[in-house]
């Protein structure tokens, strides 16, 4: 079973995901966009205070993030990361003065339960250390391939749900193997000390996938509604984590009956993120101003 430690690390780096989430996303909104990826996209958003500031909080979930890794199963830290959602949209209504709606609440509660219900059916447990590079290769391969092709059948669909289902599809990936190869270069920092943590080769190359994954999601967020990427991501980067968390690391999970519930903790979490990503309030953190024809309502005031 998980304890404590790694659970409280991963909640802190969801909820600065999601004070990110919600600056990020607004300063993404501001930029130009393009029929392809954009390469001066990332230019223009580092000229931009809050952007920054964004990432600042990106750095502080990537600390905790890297505690969480370092203490516990990759299988418990990740799928906490569905969360970052619900509490975005919390920090926002805050931020913004704005209340969620009854549907709003009961949606974040449908992904609190969802995941409750999956994670204390999976059990997962056991915390390897070391990974042997014959498991890293073929993890790596077909992750690399899958972002390419994910990323190249974006390319060819114009703007709308397809291109932002695949895009936040290939980011879910990306996250992933992100907090895999983390995993291993904090437990290296642990075990061998600062030398070895900067000469491993997991070091950089979760700084690579990280920074692949950042480019992807921006660009997700450009390509096309919210209620297409945010399922695609939020469901994708859990999945995925289970597998790499599996197939690398040696975690072990319940299996059997166990699957019953499991599965509708996934399908309560599924719902969930579906019913969150078309609350009027979550649309309006990522689209335009003017963009549903109409003017955002007052603060304080309740959103249809």
């Amino acid at each position: 079973m998980f304890t404590f430690l790694p659970v409280l690390f991963a909640l802190a780096s969801a909820l600065s995901n999601a004070f990110a989430t919600v600056l990020q996303r607004q300063e993404a909104l501001k930029v130009p966009s393009a029929a392809g990826f954009r390469p001066g996209l990332m230019v223009d958003l580092l000229r931009r205070p809050l952007w920054l500031a964004g990432i600042a909080a990106v750095i502080a979930a990537g600390v905790c993030q890297a505690l969480a890794l370092n203490s516990g199963p990759i299988a418990v830290v990740q799928p906490l990361f569905v969360l970052e959602l619900p509490l975005a949209l919390i920090v926002a209504s805050l931020l913004m003065r704005r209340r969620l709606p009854r549907s709003g609440w009961l949606a974040v509660t449908c992904v609190v339960v969802g995941l409750g219900v999956a994670l204390a059916a999976l059990a997962p447990a056991g915390n390897r250390t070391d990974v042997p590079m014959d498991r890293w290769l073929p993890a790596l391969v077909v992750c690399a391939a899958a972002v390419v092709v994910l990323s190249a059948v974006a390319l060819r669909r114009p703007e709308g749900r397809a291109r932002a289902a695949f895009l936040g599809a290939a980011t879910a990936i990306s996250y992933a193997l992100t907090a895999a190869l983390m995993k291993s270069a904090t437990h290296t920092l642990d075990d061998r000390g600062v030398a070895a943590f900067f000469t491993t080769w997991q070091t950089y190359a979760f700084a690579v996938t990280g920074g692949t994954a950042l480019f992807l999601l921006e660009n997700a967020l450009q390509g096309g509604p919210l209620v297409a990427s945010q399922p695609a991501l939020t469901l994708g980067d859990a999945t995925v984590s289970l597998a790499l968390g599996i197939l690398l690391y040696e975690e072990h999970v319940r299996s059997g009956w166990w699957l019953l519930p499991q599965l509708l903790g996934f399908a309560l979490i599924a719902l969930g993120v579906v019913a969150l990503a078309r609350v009027p309030f979550t649309r309006s953190l990522v689209a335009a101003d003017g963009a549903s024809g109409s003017a955002p309502p007052p603060a304080g005031q309740p959103l249809p």
